[in-house]
């Protein structure tokens, strides 16, 4: 899901953007900056419960596409929405015009809302989708593309030949590696990548604590 329009927004803690390739090891890190009393934002998280039941995002794509969209529990059935949506480019557009705003407004207000020293803002897409913009510091999680394909197959049951179509479709390493302040290379034993990993918090908490 790409975001448009991404308006620079004054928060006044800082906020440090955390990204990287499918399979990298988003979540290792950001769980571990979490056992550290960082608080995140986590992009795939907020665009999962801005449509849970009951919430204006499901109630508008229920009334839009009817309830054939909903799992028999009132869940919404992306399989079937993807479905839908695949082959009209007018109803993308209609569900991207309905979600980008919620997505965009409750990112913001979870990360006006942490109380942790910094906060960190995690989103597989922080650069395709502008929401840079809302940090101070970036810093890229990274794999080789062969460590992407295969942690990723194994981790999802899919053939090798599905995650590299989701690599190609997304900014390259080379990409991002231009554009993220900091860089962790995730290819090696855990207490090693934590290990620069708190070393990179002391040089956040220092930036907060002069911000």
């Amino acid at each position: 899901m790409v975001f448009k329009h991404i308006r620079s927004v004054d928060l006044s803690n800082w906020i440090l953007g955390l990204t990287g390739g499918i399979g990298a090891g988003k979540t290792a890190a950001t769980t571990y900056f979490e056992s550290l009393g960082i608080e995140v934002v986590d992009a795939d998280i907020v665009a999962r419960e801005v449509v849970q039941p009951n919430t204006p995002g499901l109630n508008a794509i229920k009334a839009h596409f009817g309830s054939a969209v909903l799992n028999h529990d009132g869940q919404l059935n992306r399989a079937k929405l993807r479905e839908v949506i695949f082959s009209d480019e007018s109803q993308k557009d209609w569900l991207n015009k309905l979600l980008h705003p919620l997505i965009r407004e409750q990112i913001i207000t979870q990360l006006a809302e942490a109380k942790s020293s910094y906060s960190i803002l995690c989103a597989p897409l922080l650069f395709e989708n502008g929401l840079q913009s809302y940090c101070q510091k970036t810093l890229l999680i990274d794999v080789p593309e062969s460590v992407q394909i295969i942690r990723t197959a194994s981790r999802d049951n899919v053939s090798q030949e599905q995650v590299k179509n989701i690599i190609a479709a997304q900014m390259s390493r080379e990409e991002k590696s231009q554009l993220a302040d900091y860089i962790v290379n995730n290819d090696k034993e855990l207490a090693d990548v934590q290990s620069e990993l708190l070393s990179l918090h002391k040089i956040f908490l220092q930036a907060a604590k002069n911000y």
